[in-house]
């Protein structure tokens, strides 16, 4: 076992006349658990003073944890002068190595936990955290949660949120969380239950439909919606089924010029972008057809992943079309791609107006022929007309603005084309579809390095204001796109604005302007020939003009959320400071719905938001049916996060031969009770809303690594936890194990307590039998599903181990 396990650091370290060699500690780097390997590592050493670094204080505390499970009681030290300054033979100290040391003349051993873990946790921990499930982190999370918004409990239906309070049960403070439903009932959810909570998103909050408390209500309209769920369920995975059924080109990479290509790349990678495209090569390297949807916020670079692919494909004889919706796109797109692939034999080609019938057809035919490698163009892309000799790779670019169809006409193309398509808000159809598992998806979350994130300014027009914000981008040499979205006035609002601002050059541009003149002019502005461009939703994709940092938007609420969201995009592009001016009518003119996209707009300022505006279009819109044509359906019942949860589950018992329970879609989970305060006190964390977020992320923990990690985290955050935090994290992880065994409750004191077993628990009869016969004066069963434990359990410690070892004999 120790030698499959071992792991050989090769590099030896040199260090003036000592030879620094790392300690060679045996690694079980899969199970996670080198504590017995570390046993005998530190018997065969004990003649040597021994260093252990932790990456973080909250890494530390953990360290120290799982050292005292193997009685090892290492001295907390600050740094190594302390170390060498102290006579401790064993000490933990906080420091960022990645590999052990042994210095043989000093006679002392440094250990790392890469080391023992067998990877850099905190490297580690952050693409755990990259690679969540987006719709947890998206739709189901409670971070945005406001008095009087409407949630769902699974049980009890649609309520509206008023706040956590502490309430004293059994002499122990708790922390509930409080939900009103109709006729004022109240209902107090122990934080514990979280995971049972969701938000409600499916349209207008204000008409939620509030369940009644106590009645039949609610049980009604869950089991038809999954009534319905299961016929969609069963129709997704005969998608699945003939997905996989269909074979596709295995692409084969060639590391050496892949390497190379990937060399040219001018930026550093992000973590995300790393990620998005090692997905996208295993994607095209397996020999199912590629279906993957990349979401990344305007400018955190899709256009890279695009890139790696297309280069992939062509180096497999593969022809590659990229569908891009406007003609501007596909000029700068022609541009960036015939740029990056000079150095290589590749043919790239633009489809668009700014091409003459003569000149398109010519393309046309080489592509036929297989002389053109890559072709970038708008619809003309997917005419009956066009023909390819061995098309291998569809991109589809900026997602959101193409129709269904459309797509579907890409797919008939070729049944075993690869698809790749690039988005930064998706249409709430295409997230809904991806949150179900019916599209794989890649999130680009991290911005590019020095990127500020756009500051944006609802305003009614003023033309003080306007000038102010012209003049103010101009003095300091950059550039300003003022978007008027109406061509026939268009003209007119650029006489304005040059009376306005007389020191301005304006241009204007529009979808109506011949090609030529409309090329010359967006040529111009990028070379600073004018600095101010009156225009309208023609530059909403692609146009990339680093020093353009203002942009004004007329009549904003006039304009779609993913649409302001792109716009806004255009600008900030550099590390200067962008700004974002909305220029609205006064609010009585506007519709509802205009000023709630004007509202989620200024709230999603950061980086990165993208995902949740896609998200609050979901929520204005409503979610849409993800095999059919409706627009609402049984997500207004249910909400949408429920919804598919719902699906999910019944995807799974689907695929595992059993039938859905319509009455009880999902386990719910056991319920602990140990008469301990399990919360997360004030005094440690005083913001409500992130003690939320933190019990929901504690609640729906599904390993004890997690829970690990955020425990660390939270010391790392917060400081050393308290008490109560301590005791919500090792019954969180008694939850994780009750679960295994299907126990569905457990109830503790200072005399004893019981376990209480679901119908289909996984224990072994005969193991329970066993443990009744040999410790009687303990154990017994009380009814059929109960077994009783007598025992004095008044030190809490000794509670929480002993329901721990009779789970752990119950295993």
């Amino acid at each position: 076992r120790l030698h499959e396990t071992e792991i050989e650091i090769s590099k030896p370290y040199h260090h003036n006349a000592d030879c620094l060699t790392p300690p060679q500690l045996p690694i079980d780097a899969k199970a996670h658990q080198p504590l017995y390997l570390l046993q005998s590592y530190l018997k065969q050493h004990q003649q040597q003073r021994i260093l252990f670094c932790a990456e973080s204080a909250g890494r530390r505390e953990t360290l120290l944890e799982l050292l005292q499970r193997i009685d090892v009681y290492p001295k907390t030290l600050n740094n190594w002068q302390e170390f060498l300054a102290d006579d401790a033979p064993i000490a933990l100290t906080i420091g960022l190595l990645e590999a052990g040391v042994e210095l043989p003349a000093r006679n002392i051993s440094i250990v790392t936990e890469a080391q023992l873990f067998g990877h850099q946790v905190m490297q580690q921990r952050r693409r755990q955290k990259a690679a969540e499930n987006f719709s947890d982190t998206l739709v189901k999370n409670l971070t945005e949660l406001h008095i009087g918004q409407p949630v769902v409990h699974i049980d009890h239906g649609v309520g509206r949120y008023q706040g956590l309070q502490c309430l004293a049960i059994d002499g122990q403070t708790l922390e509930f969380l409080c939900l009103e439903y109709a006729n004022n009932a109240k209902l107090y959810v122990p934080v514990s239950s979280l995971h049972l909570i969701s938000r409600y998103s499916a349209g207008e909050e204000d008409n939620a439909p509030l369940n009644n408390l106590g009645s039949d209500q609610w049980q009604k309209a869950r089991r038809k919606a999954a009534e319905k769920i299961n016929d969609t369920a069963a129709e997704l995975l005969h998608i699945y089924a003939r997905r996989a059924a269909r074979q596709g080109f295995r692409y084969e990479l060639n590391n050496t010029d892949y390497e190379l290509f990937c060399s040219s790349f001018p930026f550093e990678e992000t973590p995300d972008q790393q990620t998005a495209i090692a997905a996208v090569i295993e994607d095209m390297k397996s020999p199912q057809p590629m279906d993957r949807l990349v979401c990344g916020d305007v400018g955190f670079g899709k256009t890279e992943v695009a890139m790696r692919a297309t280069f992939v494909a062509i180096q497999n004889h593969q022809q590659v079309a990229i569908l891009v919706p406007t003609t501007l796109l596909a000029q700068q797109h022609y541009e960036s791609f015939k740029d990056r692939f000079a150095d290589w034999p590749i043919q790239v080609e633009v489809l668009s107006r700014f091409r003459s019938a003569k000149e398109q057809q010519q393309v046309l035919d080489r592509l036929e022929s297989g002389h053109v490698d890559l072709v970038i163009g708008t619809h003309k892309i997917i005419q009956p007309g066009v023909k390819f000799k061995r098309l291998g790779l569809v991109i589809i670019d900026e997602e959101h603005r193409f129709g269904v169809k459309h797509k579907e006409q890409l797919k008939a193309l070729r049944a075993e084309v690869d698809m790749l398509t690039l988005t930064a808000t998706p249409i709430p159809r295409t997230l809904n579809m991806a949150m179900a598992g019916m599209r794989d998806i890649s999130i680009i979350a991290t911005p590019p390095a020095k990127r500020l994130s756009i500051k944006t300014f609802v305003r009614e027009y003023n033309a003080v204001v306007l000038k102010e914000a012209i003049s103010r981008e101009l003095l300091r040499g950059g550039q300003v796109y003022y978007l008027h979205n109406e061509v026939k006035t268009i003209e007119k609002t650029a006489e304005q604005l040059t009376e306005l601002v007389p020191e301005a050059r304006v241009a204007i541009a529009h979808g109506q302007m011949h090609e030529r003149e409309l090329e010359q002019v967006m040529a111009d502005f990028y070379h600073k020939r004018y600095n101010l461009l009156v225009c309208t939703t023609i530059i909403e994709t692609g146009i990339d003009v680093p020093t353009a940092n203002t942009i004004i938007m007329d009549r904003a609420d006039k304009l779609g959320l993913a649409q302001m969201h792109q716009l806004r995009g255009r600008v900030g592009r550099s590390h200067h400071q962008a700004y974002a001016y909305l220029l609205t009518p006064p609010p009585k003119t506007m519709t509802a719905d205009a000023i709630k996209r004007l509202e989620a707009i200024t709230e999603a300022e950061d980086l990165g938001a993208g995902f949740t505006l896609a998200n609050h279009d979901l929520e204005i819109r409503g979610a849409g049916e993800l095999l059919g044509d409706e627009q609402s359906g049984h997500v207004h019942a249910i909400g949408f996060s429920l919804y598919m949860e719902m699906l999910e589950s019944a995807v799974k018992a689907i695929r595992e031969g059993k039938t859905p329970n319509l009455d009880q879609p999902f386990q719910q989970g056991p319920e602990i009770n140990l008469k301990i305060p399990a919360l997360i006190p004030t005094d440690y964390c005083g913001d409500v809303s992130l003690r939320l977020v933190l019990y929901k992320r504690i609640a729906n923990a599904n390993t004890v690594a997690t829970l690990i990690d955020l425990q660390a985290e939270m010391i790392d955050r917060f400081g050393p936890l308290v008490e109560p935090i301590k005791n919500l994290f090792k019954v969180t992880q008694l939850k994780l194990k009750a679960t295994q065994l299907g126990i569905k409750k457990i109830e503790a004191g200072p005399g004893g307590g019981q376990i209480e077993f679901s119908g289909d628990t996984q224990v072994d009869p005969l193991r329970l039998v066993k443990l009744i016969q040999q410790q009687s004066n303990i154990y017994r069963l009380n009814g059929v599903d109960r077994l009783r434990f007598v025992m004095d359990l008044s030190d809490v410690e000794k509670r929480i181990s002993a329901v721990d070892e009779v789970l752990e004999q119950l295993r």
